[in-house]
């Protein structure tokens, strides 16, 4: 006899539906439901992750269809309505058997769908449209409730264990990019790690994290974030590269994600190859600088406040000091953005960024990272994940700040 590995308490999924119907009538007032194809979302719509879809009536009973694993979902989803399908054509009826017909106008996650199976759902709906509501899914999944924060606090706890007591101890200078990345694998498993480092923007890819010796933090990248990344092969350029070694005298800069029952936090520690009297002057002053960064902007992190305002002041404040050419990355590594909500994924809403001016809400958890890359020498900075609350955000990974000296 099988049993389910956890449970998500039928109240905290009503929670989450409330929410996604409070969104759904302020963004899309026409429509009469959700449906959701994403895996991800289904699961944290029902606690299930099946190969199917969710229909979220604006009023109703959810219904889980199930094109494979209906056993499974049986155990884990306390959703009520848990039907099997075969085809598109097949869930406008199982909707109307569950009392919560499919007509109308429909809120579909169109950015998860490639563009043939959008096309196959559309013309399987008679009398129904579709329109996108992947931004009501990503305000919706944006504010954690009490549940989901108790365990991105718990992941964040031995996020920051990992970075800044257990792996200091286990690595040195004279190893490989690749050396590094399989110790700081260990270790992360070892502390809970469950292995996934989820991206939600559509074929964004990341393997465990980003370790950059040297320059390569500076290293040009395809992946969205500031810190550059030479990687194992250009097929996957991911972790580190077996070529690169960490040489005395040099930064290492590890940007990793750990993911805890689902949730995750991210958090970039940097280390340097000698003691604290060694570490460059720039270098030094540069991460000095994302240090007060990462702490005005946690302090400014309120309910209310707008992301677009916390992201150009940093912005402003980086060329007044001069560092405006490195600052959140170099040349067309440089991203723009300051920090990005994070949960069930790494890339959640809100970005820290221009255009965005939805104000912050209690409860969004958004992993700050201020950074400046230095040419020839690497990338230094700073990134932590924040709960925002009431009277500023709280970092959930730790907080250290300080460059980590190492010796061999």
């Amino acid at each position: 006899m099988f049993e389910a590995i956890d449970i998500i308490p039928r109240e905290e999924l009503e929670r989450r539906w409330s929410r996604c119907r409070t969104l759904l009538s302020e963004l899309l007032p026409d429509a009469s439901g959700l449906l959701v194809s994403s895996r991800l979302t289904g699961y944290w719509l029902t606690g299930s992750w099946v190969n199917g879809l969710v229909w979220l009536p604006k009023n109703g009973e959810a219904v889980l269809m199930v094109r494979r694993g209906l056993e499974r979902a049986e155990m884990e989803s306390t959703v009520t309505h848990k039907l099997p399908y075969r085809s598109y054509r097949d869930i406008q009826g199982i909707a109307a058997t569950c009392g919560v017909p499919m007509t109308g106008v429909i809120g579909v996650d169109m950015g998860v769908l490639p563009w043939a199976m959008g096309e196959r759902l559309a013309s399987s709906l008679e009398g129904a449209r579709c329109v996108a509501a992947d931004h009501v899914i990503s305000l919706a999944r944006s504010v954690k409730t009490p549940w989901e924060l108790e365990r991105q606090r718990r992941c964040g706890q031995q996020h920051a264990l990992a970075l800044t007591d257990v792996l200091p101890r286990a690595i040195r200078p004279g190893m490989s990019e690749q050396e590094i990345s399989r110790i700081a694998w260990d270790v992360f498993l070892e502390l809970g790690h469950m292995g996934p480092t989820r991206m939600g923007n559509f074929g964004e890819e990341m393997f465990f994290g980003h370790i950059a010796a040297g320059d390569n933090g500076n290293y040009p990248s395809t992946f969205n974030g500031p810190l550059g990344l030479k990687g194992g092969h250009p097929s996957a350029p991911f972790m580190g590269s077996a070529d690169s070694v960490w040489e005395k005298g040099q930064i290492l800069s590890c940007d990793i994600g750990f993911c805890l029952a689902g949730y995750q936090t991210d958090r970039t520690q940097v280390y340097f190859a000698g003691t604290p009297d060694e570490i460059p002057a720039d270098v030094q002053k540069a991460h000095e600088f994302c240090v007060k960064v990462q702490n005005w902007t946690a302090e400014s992190m309120r309910p209310g406040a707008l992301p677009e305002d916390l992201y150009l002041h940093t912005l402003e404040w980086a060329k007044q000091e001069g560092f405006a050419d490195g600052y959140m990355g170099v040349g067309q590594n440089q991203v723009r953005f300051l920090g990005h909500g994070i949960g069930l994924v790494i890339d959640e809403f809100p970005p820290l960024a221009k255009k965005v001016r939805r104000p912050l809400e209690e409860g969004m958890v958004i992993a700050v990272e201020p950074k400046i890359g230095i040419p020839s020498i690497g990338m230094v900075g700073i990134e932590n994940t924040f709960e925002v609350k009431a009277d500023g955000a709280v970092s959930l990974t730790g907080d250290c700040t300080d460059i980590l000296c190492i010796t061999e």
